[in-house]
């Protein structure tokens, strides 16, 4: 059986690199290559780069992730500059959420893109296993050990090699609020998953639906679970879980199920029941919660620090404003920390790929999206005053200070075809349970099937 995870230690050095972050949310409310010195734009970098890079000029470059919308352009945004310093053209190539398939697809058919963004960990490890990532270049490796602490260097290295470099991370661990519709309800910021559903059920009864579920996109189902199964089950089954050392049949994902199911279950909680969910896709799910005034589609939105980015591009709603957030309600004993990244590998060698990469590991391409919003760093020497605002700048702060209350996003540990794949796995049996969140024994079924399957390849 193949699995995509390290030995337990390396794991658990690699986890170790995140925080607890709930704590400062609830308080807040350099390598040369030789080829350029640091001249202008197109010639290496500005006087004040903190990086090197070679002169590419003419060069073209492919660079692939499953990023859309504001993502998307504040990724855009840093490949711009990257050719600006370089004089290389950069094309983004959209690879949808299955991006394991689109990459094996363009891998097998021998036109793979130059660098790819991976948000599995999973992935990383099969690529690797298949050969099909390159292994980083001395002025890339200089810069990730100069700015990444050992765990995240962990988590971009299989078998010994280093391949990638974590570019973004997220707090998957978050709630994000309409504070008029708090303010309108009379509630205020829950801490246990009781005082969530209490919170909830009296927002309904204000006239607001309480809670914006993107159930067109699976992965956000897999956030909703984990944080969930780790406050309940703890750390050590959750590991297991992750792993496939615990079936999926075990008692343990049936009392989150079941738990989870109390939200899902009550059509009163959920923004137009869990029918409008599963054709509500994430962004939509985040722009319904910050619009319509007195009266808007949602009064929270489960998921990540990147909310913010879609809260700013597309609502008129201000982060720590009208816009605020909690950490994920205490399941078992304290709240859930579950964090992810996308970390960028070489797919094809040369001189531009490896340029890339030590761009992307450097706190000047770090720097550029920091500003934006909707992003975090694993960078440690990244200034957080970069970061567009309060709430961002502690949730950065937490993230590097370290902690070992974290856990990886499990479904990102998995191998694709169950963790990672649109329309099937763990994605879809997900969104078959919130259809039907009374069939608890059904969907541990299905999520033991495709598991054991996943595993086995």
């Amino acid at each position: 059986m193949r699995t995509t995870l390290r030995s337990a230690h390396t794991t658990r050095t690699a986890l170790a690199i995140l925080t607890a972050s709930a704590l400062a949310l609830t308080a807040a409310g350099c390598g040369d290559d030789g080829d350029s010195s640091s001249g202008g734009p197109g010639k290496g970098g500005s006087k004040a780069s903190t990086v090197r890079l070679p002169h590419l000029d003419g060069e073209k470059l492919q660079v692939a992730a499953v990023w859309t919308g504001a993502e998307q352009k504040n990724f855009t945004a840093v490949l711009d500059e990257f050719e600006k310093r370089t004089g290389a053209r950069v094309g983004f190539v959209p690879t949808g959420d299955s991006i394991s398939t689109f990459l094996g697809t363009k891998i097998e058919g021998g036109e793979p893109p130059d660098v790819a963004m991976l948000p599995q960990v999973g992935a990383l490890q099969q690529f690797a296993d298949k050969g099909w990532l390159k292994p980083l270049g001395g002025p890339a490796e200089a810069q990730l050990h100069k700015n990444f602490s050992r765990g995240w260097q962990d988590l971009g290295a299989h078998d010994g090699t280093q391949y990638g470099v974590y570019f973004k991370a997220a707090n998957k661990s978050l709630v994000w609020y309409n504070t008029t519709a708090f303010e309108n309800a009379g509630v205020s910021e829950p801490k246990t998953w009781k005082e969530f559903l209490a919170a909830a059920r009296t927002i309904s009864d204000s006239g607001v639906p309480p809670v914006s579920v993107g159930g067109a996109d699976g992965w956000t189902l897999t956030d909703w679970f984990e944080n969930v199964y780790l406050s309940q089950a703890g750390p050590e089954k959750y590991d297991r879980l992750a792993r496939h050392d615990l079936p999926w049949t075990d008692p343990s994902v049936k009392r989150a199920l079941t738990t989870l199911g109390e939200l899902f279950g009550d059509r009163t909680l959920i923004a137009g029941g869990s029918a409008r969910a599963l054709q509500t896709e994430f962004p939509k799910s985040v722009t319904q919660t910050f619009t319509g005034g007195d009266a808007p589609g949602a009064a929270m939105v489960f998921e990540g620090d990147f909310v913010a980015a879609s809260i700013a591009t597309d609502t008129d709603a201000k982060v720590g404003k009208d816009a605020k957030v909690f950490p994920f309600p205490a399941v078992g004993g304290s709240s859930p920390v579950v964090s992810a990244g996308d970390v960028a590998v070489a797919l094809k060698g040369g001189k531009g790929a490896q340029a890339l990469l030590t761009f992307l590991a450097s706190t000047d391409a770090a720097a550029i999206w920091a500003k934006a919003g909707g992003y975090l760093s694993p960078n440690r020497k990244l200034d957080p005053g970069v970061y567009p605002n309060a709430v961002q700048r502690d949730i950065a702060k937490a993230l590097i200070s370290a902690g070992d209350a974290f856990r990886f996003d499990m479904s990102d540990q998995a191998p694709a075809s169950f963790g990672g794949t649109k329309g099937a796995g763990e994605w879809k049996a997900l969104q078959d349970f919130l259809k039907n969140p009374k069939d608890v024994a059904g969907a541990q079924r299905k999520l033991e099937a495709a598991a054991a399957k996943a595993f086995r390849n």
